[in-house]
């Protein structure tokens, strides 16, 4: 399966969960599998930092006009990220990694100005909230998927 066909098809995934009431309860913490090894390493936890610190961004955007100076930085920001994606990309691809997570960077780090085009390019603020919705949740997404721990070989 290619790269873009594994990573659009694990952001529909992780897109999909909500977190709702419906879901199980969180497994007691002596049963919960530690983080992907990844986040000690500069780079992935560099990604992981900038992520949510722009998804928390965006969340306080919701329901407001956008801020000039501010979305100017951040466009700025969001492209360094998309950057570093790719970086985590080459670089697990560099290491012969088998698993999905480098196709995923690889996609997070194409979907990244997509988004962000989606958002000032919409045409009204109900639109600019759903882009802004979609952009949050692939912010999230790039955390996720660095910190989840590692899946058994298929």
């Amino acid at each position: 399966m290619s790269c873009e066909a594994v990573a659009a098809a694990s952001l529909l995934w992780l897109a999909s969960w909500s977190g709702a009431a419906d879901t199980a309860p969180p497994a007691p913490a002596a049963a919960v599998a530690p983080a992907s090894p990844l986040t000690s390493e500069p780079l992935f936890a560099d990604i992981i930092a900038r992520a949510g610190r722009l998804g928390a961004e965006v969340d306080g955007w919701k329901g407001k006009p956008l801020p000039t100076a501010e979305f100017a930085a951040f466009k700025g920001q969001v492209s360094e990220l998309a950057a570093l994606d790719m970086r985590g990309h080459v670089t697990l691809k560099e290491r012969g990694t088998d698993g999905d997570l480098k196709c995923i960077l690889r996609g997070i780090s194409e979907d990244l100005p997509l988004k962000l085009k989606a958002v000032e390019d919409a045409a009204n603020p109900s639109a600019r909230d759903a882009a802004l919705v979609d952009l949050s949740h692939l912010l999230r997404d790039n955390v996720e998927v660095i910190t989840a721990p590692p899946a058994p070989p298929v």
